[in-house]
């Protein structure tokens, strides 16, 4: 899998920080959620899927119990701000540069923060899923941080007009706001919820939403002792 997110959210990097906190409504408490989700397991290593610039490996490296975290992202421009982010965490931190397609070592965490979006079908998904619950250690945890849409079209338009009054108050016009959901769906799949729990629990996780606001939702899949 490859992705740019200078060409994917029409961004120079050094704006992505200040400008995702634009568009993801709560941004800062999902990432203080799932990486308590992760610390509670005091887990030894963490996978960040997807790191981009280092956001959620940052808060999960602020937490006591968390002890290492690796970074995997194929967007090396992403990976530099996140090495540059990091620098102070040292050795508790890993920089590799691959995609989440490629195998998993054993660890003890996986997590992600918008990132698991852009695999395209939920048979993809579950793939991932499945090779996440194989690598991790019994008692592990998988958390996904990211937005999940119903197939209900009513429903779907009540979620988006949410999304983008939120955009619209961080000063985000609101013709803007809804062309950028027409330019995210050219690589953004937004599964339903109960379909992303179905695919966690039918590859062995015990799989709930443990936050959301809007369409944008914390999911906690733990793998039992």
């Amino acid at each position: 899998m490859s992705h740019s997110v200078r060409h994917h959210l029409r961004l120079e990097i050094d704006e992505y920080d200040a400008t995702i906190r634009r568009f993801i409504p709560g941004y800062e408490t999902m990432l203080k959620v799932a990486a308590e989700a992760v610390a509670s397991v005091k887990p030894d290593l963490v996978v960040d899927l997807g790191s981009g610039t280092g956001g959620l490996s940052e808060v999960m490296l602020g937490q006591e119990s968390v002890d290492i975290v690796e970074l995997l992202d194929v967007d090396p421009e992403m990976m530099a701000q996140a090495r540059n982010r990091l620098a102070r965490f040292s050795d508790r931190v890993r920089f590799t540069l691959r995609s989440f397609d490629d195998p998993f070592s054993p660890c003890d965490a996986f997590a992600a923060s918008l990132s698991l979006h852009h695999i395209p079908t939920l048979a993809a998904k579950t793939l991932l899923f499945q090779r996440a619950f194989a690598a991790l250690r019994p008692g592990g945890v998988l958390v996904n941080a990211d937005a999940t849409m119903p197939r209900d079209a009513a429903e779907q338009e009540l979620l988006y007009r949410g999304w983008a009054d939120h955009m619209v108050s961080e000063g985000i016009l609101e013709e803007r706001a809804w062309e950028h959901f027409s330019e995210w769906a050219g690589e953004d799949t937004y599964l339903p919820l109960a379909d992303e729990l179905t695919a966690l629990r039918s590859s062995g996780f015990l799989a709930e939403r443990v936050w959301y606001a809007g369409p944008i939702g914390v999911v906690v899949a733990r793998k039992p002792e």
